[in-house]
């Protein structure tokens, strides 16, 4: 018998999280992946101690007491554990990243069709302190009905300025700039009237007219008056009563709408094949181009689901090949219970690696691209992210440099979603420590990770969060959701052991191009970043790109190609600055 495990009597649920028929008493994960032994977790006596953090807690200095609200602290209800939302964007064009905080509800003012808490804008004073916008300006924006969820954020009708999609548990909401002086919701004529909870959004030129795209990730049909709260239920977790979901719930399709140029809509999700595949429980999206074809195609992680890979074809539909690809599932075949994902070029192929956090009991997945053809493969184990990951249940995530080596770093948010995981003899936590992944060896190609903590504060039950240079100093920080209670705000003091180049890839009307992809080149280091605002679970990324580069000498080559085609090369000597490149004119080569 493995050591640590007590086997049971299989008992079925309805769990979050975990296959129907599960074994109480043990891990939830039972054995490991193909291609290694048994996934444990680490006994901790035996570890080495833990590097010193690289993020420091600046929340009182740059942002202040700022709360967000989820349901209640019983959770009765699986509306109650995923959290809100957050996105960096330079909102007014000054120059510096802006904050929007999503906020949510509760179930009684959701069921009475009661407003949720508005969304918020915090604007960027110039030196990283996020200042709340007043009730009084342009920038406050009002409560609706609805629980939000989740961020989006583009230029919606060729303004130059980047304008807002909130999701919701309830309609989707749409907000265009005033010219970088304001917000005003357009929701009424937006022609999202689409009900349902939606989760994470990404906004891409699905048909390559120059004007952005919507596409919506969905995860349950949620109603109160028909599923029983915590107390009346009989869904159990390691001997503990839980809230019921997602299993035993119908899953939602995800759906795609095609811009108008207006900041309206109209649906397209049957004509773009989305209604091939199964419906799901989906809560996170990121748009990468997977097979190389200088299409953006879509992966989504869905909870206690394979994942969904959209790949996009010349004649603009999506086929399905989460399976065919390698991503679908975990090391061993089974399906995992998605939340984040982090999306990265991360040893200079051009092709984007994956790490999708996981539930606890799964290990958290890292799909590599194979060496030869379009797959991936499953590397968790073997990159050094399975072991550590098992006993935490992981949401937010992503890749940014934060030594500005030129190596890629990945930071993982955790926290459960039973308040009972604090209860004896469950192998985890309620609150959990949010990590670090610094890559490991000395290589310029990231070919493993170590697993150090992201900074000196108590564990937490974390949800979204999304990386942004908030002070100009060059690297990037982190904005932190927690499912309830303060936001936090972790200022960079990583070692620096290399320079920096920003990039704002513009279209000729100002606003970030989103789809384009940039290469950088210094001696034996390359480095692909394709410009997107989706940011994995309920995030919105900043468009800017902010690249480490290894010390070396010479000039750094950069190549960028535009959506439509317009490409520029430049070699770029003076570093630790940001450039603006916009196409000389469209169709440029």
């Amino acid at each position: 018998m493995t050591p640590g495990l007590r086997f049971v009597r299989p008992r079925a649920w309805t769990l979050r999280g975990v296959t129907a028929v599960v074994l109480v008493g043990g891990l939830g994960a039972l054995g490991g992946p193909a291609e290694g032994p048994p996934l444990l977790a680490p006994d901790a006596s035996q570890e080495p101690p833990a590097p010193a953090p690289w993020f420091e807690d600046a929340t009182a200095e740059l942002l202040g007491a700022v709360e967000v609200v989820c349901g209640s602290a019983r959770k009765d209800w699986i509306a109650e554990v995923n959290g809100g939302g957050v996105g960096l964007a330079d909102l007014d064009r000054d120059g510096d990243l802006d904050l929007v905080v999503v906020d949510g509800s509760t179930v009684d003012a959701w069921r009475a069709s009661e407003a949720g808490l508005p969304p918020r804008v915090f604007l960027n004073a110039g030196d990283g302190r996020l200042v709340r916008a007043r009730e009084d300006s342009a920038w406050h924006l009002p409560a609706a009905p609805g629980w939000g969820t989740g961020l989006a954020v583009g230029d919606l009708d060729g303004d130059g300025f980047e304008d807002l999609v909130v999701t919701q548990l309830g309609p989707v909401r749409v907000f265009l700039s005033r010219g970088g002086e304001g917000l005003v919701e357009v929701t009424a004529r937006a022609g999202l009237s689409t009900a349902g909870w939606h989760t994470s959004a990404a906004l891409l030129d699905w048909d390559g007219d120059g004007v952005l795209d919507l596409f919506l990730t969905r995860y349950l049909e949620f109603d109160p008056d028909a599923i029983p709260a915590r107390a009346e239920a009989d869904a159990l977790w390691k001997g503990q009563r839980v809230m019921v979901g997602p299993e035993g719930l119908a899953p939602l399709h995800d759906r795609l709408f095609r811009g108008r140029g207006d900041g309206g809509f109209e649906e397209v999700t049957e004509l773009a094949g989305l209604l091939d595949a199964p419906a799901a429980f989906g809560l996170g999206v990121a748009v990468l181009d997977a097979n190389g074809d200088g299409r953006d195609d879509l992966f989504v992680s869905n909870d206690s689901q394979p994942n969904h890979l959209w790949v996009r074809g010349p004649d603009g539909r999506f086929l399905e090949q989460a399976f065919a690809l390698g991503v679908g599932h975990g090391a061993d075949g089974r399906e995992q219970a998605g939340m984040g994902i982090a999306c990265e070029d991360l040893d200079g192929t051009g092709r984007p690696t994956l790490l999708v956090t996981n539930f606890s009991g799964e290990p958290n997945a890292l799909y590599r691209p194979g060496r030869r053809g379009p797959g991936y493969r499953e590397r968790s184990a073997r990159q050094g992210v399975a072991a550590a990951s098992l006993v935490r249940l992981g949401w937010g995530t992503g890749f940014l440099d934060a030594d500005l080596d030129g190596r890629l770093e990945a930071f993982v948010l955790n926290g459960h979603v039973y308040p009972e995981a604090d209860a004896p003899g469950t192998d985890t936590s309620y609150a959990q420590p949010d990590e670090l992944y610094r890559p490991a060896g000395e290589g310029l190609a990231v070919s493993g990770f170590t697993v150090a903590p992201l900074s000196d504060l108590p564990p937490a039950v974390s949800r979204a969060g999304v990386a942004g240079d908030l002070d100009g100093d060059g690297d990037e920080d982190l904005i932190v959701l927690p499912v309830e209670g303060a936001v936090r705000v972790l200022r960079n003091r990583a070692p620096r052991r290399g320079a920096w180049l920003g990039l704002r890839v513009l279209t000729q009307g100002g606003a970030p191009a989103l789809g384009a992809q940039v290469e950088l080149r210094r001696g034996a280091w390359t480095a692909t970043r394709r410009v997107t605002t989706a940011g994995g679970f309920q995030a919105a990324r900043p468009a800017e790109l902010r690249v480490g580069i290894p010390a070396g000498e010479g000039p750094v080559a950069v190549t960028v190609r535009w959506p439509g085609g317009a490409t520029r090369a430049l070699a770029v000597e003076e570093l630790d600055r940001m450039l603006s490149l916009a196409p000389a004119e469209e169709g440029q080569r």
